[in-house]
């Protein structure tokens, strides 16, 4: 029976034991936890002031990072669009892309750093030169700004970030001074590109139209009469050749017409001739004129002109001719001249008939072949418009270029206007003392919620009576109070002073770490740093 009750004791305490006392079967106590909390308290006022300690050096030692900005409104050019147009047409962003490359430049980036003495402290010594200047670029930017509904860019600022104030702005305005006049110096040489390119585009289009209308000339030159204009006159011409090849043809025919009616008289008049010498030969002897006459064409086919026979043949028929017959020969020679004469007339009009023929094909060549040069002096004349056109468009575009330079030069496009200049930072913008401080301050307040929660969590052991009659199934029938010693009832009172002296350091070092972050005193704190050597 003995061992039946302490077995039942044993697993009466090893189930009270593996139990919370805090189950979710009993309310929150408000007590109950402001008690563990004072219980717990030494913990709770070592992790705060490890907290505040923390964020006071943190305060102090992490380095003050200042920023110096200004704002730069671009303008756009003074004289209006429509009387100057800008051939400096590059998007603002880019444009400011290339200029924040130049400016970020190493050349550029280590004159900014020999100029106002950067990177001289004693923690810099082994610091390399490259990696100056990736530092340099690094705290360097460059933002555009927009207004609202407008895509356009009408504005940028330039800040650069630093230990010293001084030099972030003094630095910020040298950079802001290079980025203004290389501004201007880019769009003035984009102006001067541009006049150049269009002057070499001028020159070699004017050669291309020097040689168009060389070719046009030479063509008209060669084709001269072929041409479309000419044929109106081409026509006429041919016309007038067709009416004189009539005229002519007719004067042709009435000289036939003459020279067979003069070989008909001719013809007649030698055969009044031969019955003039038949009627002499019959009264006249065989040396007859006829007879003669037949036989000095006998000699001649024999001797010469100047053999004698020949010669006393035509002196006896010449007498007899002169004696008998003088009218007749007379008029047989006069029509034999007429006839010459036409027939010289025959071959003169001939002539000119065929030189008519020949000027009429030249004429009618030209006519058929006027559309094939109206098509090839059209494909030319296009050519020519063409390139006349284009050299006339780079001409104006050349002058257009050419007084939009001399606006650049003049500084009356657009522009770089400083609206705030960079002042000296009176206040870091790194560390964030506001952050630091909340921060810190939940962590040490964190830090001692999760401590008093574990503490509490592992220990088992039994806090409040009522557990004892729950976890039992007894009731409690009487609590003993704590019987303290007249030592005990000291040291309790010695531990209360020095809590309370605690929670007042406490609320010390949380004052101090307010007063360093969320008020102003840089003052202090810098001369905190020199005496302490931080």
């Amino acid at each position: 029976m003995t061992q039946t009750i302490e077995t039942q004791q044993i697993d009466i305490f090893k189930n009270l034991i593996g139990n919370p006392p805090h189950s979710e079967e009993y309310p929150m106590d408000i007590t109950y936890y402001m008690g563990l909390i004072w219980r717990r308290r030494w913990f709770v006022i070592t992790i705060f002031c490890m907290a505040m300690i923390s964020g006071i050096y943190l305060a102090i030692t992490l380095p003050k990072i200042y920023q110096a900005e200004t704002l730069i409104l671009v303008e756009p050019q003074r004289v209006p669009e429509n009387y100057v147009r800008s051939i400096v047409s590059t998007d603002l962003d880019l444009r400011l892309t290339n200029i924040t490359q130049i400016v970020k430049s190493r050349t550029n980036l280590m004159n900014i750093i020999e100029k106002f003495n950067l990177f001289s402290g004693a923690e810099y010594e082994n610091m390399y030169e490259e990696d100056k200047i990736e530092e340099m670029r690094r705290r360097i930017s460059v933002n555009l700004n927009s207004d609202y509904g407008r895509r356009a860019a009408n504005s940028f600022t330039i800040s650069f970030k630093g230990k010293d104030p001084s030099k972030v702005m003094n630095v910020v305005n040298t950079i802001t001074t290079l980025v203004i006049n290389q501004n201007l110096k880019v769009r003035e040489l984009q102006a001067e590109g541009t006049t150049d390119f269009l002057n070499g585009q001028l020159d070699r289009m004017k050669k291309n139209l020097e040689t168009v209308e060389k070719a046009l000339g030479n063509y008209r030159k060669v084709h001269m009469g072929e041409l479309p204009e000419q044929l109106a006159a081409n026509l006429r011409i041919l016309e007038i050749l067709h009416q004189q090849l009539n005229e002519k043809q007719t004067s042709l025919t009435n000289e036939n017409n003459r020279l067979v009616s003069i070989g008909n008289q001719i013809q007649i008049a030698r055969e009044q001739s031969k019955i003039a010498g038949i009627a002499q030969s019959k009264t006249e002897d065989p040396s007859s004129l006829e007879a003669l006459k037949q036989r000095l064409s006998e000699y001649k086919s024999r001797y010469t002109d100047k053999h004698p026979e020949v010669i006393r043949l035509r002196k006896r028929i010449a007498d007899i001719e002169k004696e008998n017959g003088p009218e007749i020969s007379t008029i047989e020679d006069e029509l034999n001249s007429q006839r010459k004469n036409i027939e010289k007339e025959i071959e003169a009009v001939k002539k000119e008939i065929s030189n008519l023929n020949t000027r009429i094909g030249h004429y009618q060549r030209r006519v058929e072949d006027t559309p094939k040069r109206e098509q090839e002096l059209l494909s030319l004349m296009r050519n020519y418009k063409n390139t006349q056109e284009t050299y006339n468009s780079l001409l104006n575009r050349k002058l257009e270029a050419g007084i939009a330079t001399n606006m650049e030069k003049r500084q009356k496009g657009e522009q770089f206007r400083i609206l705030d200049p960079a002042r000296l930072p009176e206040k870091p913008i790194s560390p964030n003392m506001k952050k630091l401080f909340l921060m810190c301050l939940a962590i040490g307040l964190g830090g001692c919620g999760g401590l008093i929660f574990l503490l509490d969590f592992i220990d088992n052991s039994v806090k409040k009576p009522e557990v004892v009659s729950d976890k039992l199934g007894i009731p409690v029938l009487a609590v003993m109070p704590i019987i303290k010693h007249h030592k005990d009832i000291v040291w309790h009172r010695l531990n209360i002073v020095f809590s309370i002296f605690a929670g007042m350091i406490s609320l010390l070092l949380l004052t101090c770490f307010a007063a360093v972050t969320l008020l102003d005193m840089s003052p202090i704190v810098d001369l905190i740093k020199k005496y302490a050597n931080i």
